[in-house]
């Protein structure tokens, strides 16, 4: 069996999307018309795996909430510092800043525009 992709709701979608796509270098694959929602299925550089951006047509005022099971999404980065330098020229921020956690491995944490955690793991190749 073969992970296909993770959804979740957003509620601006040109936030998000340039958020997936310049932040994280997710590549838009197809997009998707329901009856009350529109679905956006963004690739990982590696094609292994897929975030699906769901943009309903009725979205709550103040967004979503997320509740207490999710935890976060986690991407590798090949250089924490160029990602670092990406992160800022783009306006966003850490949550967590970079950090060492065992043998070298860099993590870090960031949000995306509707509150979903992001995990950077930049591992130690030595």
């Amino acid at each position: 069996m073969k992970f296909l992709h993770a959804m979740i709701r957003v509620k601006d979608l040109q936030k998000s999307l340039d958020f997936y796509e310049k932040l994280l270098n997710m590549t838009f694959v197809k997009k998707k018309r329901l009856e009350d929602c529109e679905l956006y299925y963004l690739e990982d550089e590696e094609h292994t795996a897929q975030i699906e951006l769901t943009y309903n047509d009725e979205t709550p005022k103040n967004g979503y909430e997320n509740g207490n099971a999710f935890g976060h999404f986690a991407f590798s980065v090949t250089s924490m510092n160029e990602f670092t330098e990406k992160l800022h020229s783009l306006g966003y921020e850490y949550l967590y800043e970079p950090y060492v956690i065992f043998s070298g491995t860099k993590i870090a944490f960031v949000k995306d525009p509707d509150g979903n955690e992001i995990e950077l793991i930049e591992k130690n190749h030595d």
